[in-house]
């Protein structure tokens, strides 16, 4: 089994030492919840490619103090896969951010579309917007990520549409869309930018600007999946056919 990874600030991790401590919260996970002991392996991160093997020194209820060991900077994944998410109802937004960051999406965009239900406003809003940011960050650690999933601020119709215009790649699921995702080739490198509808689905408006901004609707499947699961399986059927999941 691999080694439970931990976040640690840029700073700590790249200094001239030759320990860190895991402290704040994340040391208290570390040592409470998970029961880390002195003698285990850990991986620290700063979420942001750099990687860090060590041997925890010692443990108490305040962290963690670890040995540095080696250190290994992975490269940001080519293509980037970013996923403009359209806010579902309830718990499932944080399991659709959850689900997408285990499987590899780079960047969640949250979407107020035409037809959602749930509205991010005010303090409502930025609560939201920090249990989805959590989220991301406990499932990048979870799945033993160098490069933790970034979640953006909410987005605009007009916001989106500016993303998929600058994308090397544009896909806008639509269930009644003629042209299959399965036929999509990802580029390279460049972004690949999916756009999730809400469940009352894309309104015309919206898939009028999307059009005209470069993003044809694609098909995913025979069948009809819910918004919080669509980008998830999205995604996995284009990493799959890149290096990345080679």
């Amino acid at each position: 089994m691999s080694p439970p990874v931990f976040v640690v600030p840029r700073e700590r991790l790249r200094g001239t030492g030759d320990r860190v401590e895991v402290d704040g919260s994340e040391g208290r996970h570390a040592a409470v919840v998970r029961r880390v002991r002195a003698g285990e392996h850990v991986d620290l991160t700063d979420g942001e490619g750099l990687l860090v093997r060590c041997e925890v020194v010692s443990a108490g209820r305040g962290g963690l103090v670890c040995a540095l060991g080696a250190r290994a900077y992975v490269a940001q994944p080519q293509p980037r896969l970013v996923v403009v998410q359209a806010l579902p109802k309830g718990v499932r937004g944080e399991l659709a951010v959850e689900l997408m960051t285990e499987v590899g999406v780079d960047e969640i965009v949250p979407w107020q579309a035409a037809r959602c239900v749930t509205q991010w406003g005010g303090e409502r809003g930025a609560r939201s917007l920090h249990r989805w940011r959590n989220t991301a960050r406990e499932a990048g650690k979870q799945s033993r990520r160098a490069w933790f999933c970034r979640v953006s601020e909410l987005a605009s119709t007009a916001q989106v549409a500016q993303r998929v215009a600058g994308a090397a790649l544009p896909v806008v699921l639509h269930e009644a869309a003629q042209a299959p995702l399965a036929a999509l080739v990802p580029p390279a490198a460049g972004e690949v930018v999916i756009v999730v509808g809400p469940e009352g689905g894309i309104s015309d408006e919206e898939l009028a600007c999307f059009g005209t901004a470069g993003g044809a609707p694609v098909r995913l499947g025979a069948t009809v999946l819910r918004t919080s699961t669509a980008g998830t399986v999205a995604a996995a059927a284009l990493l799959a056919r890149t290096p990345r999941w080679s």
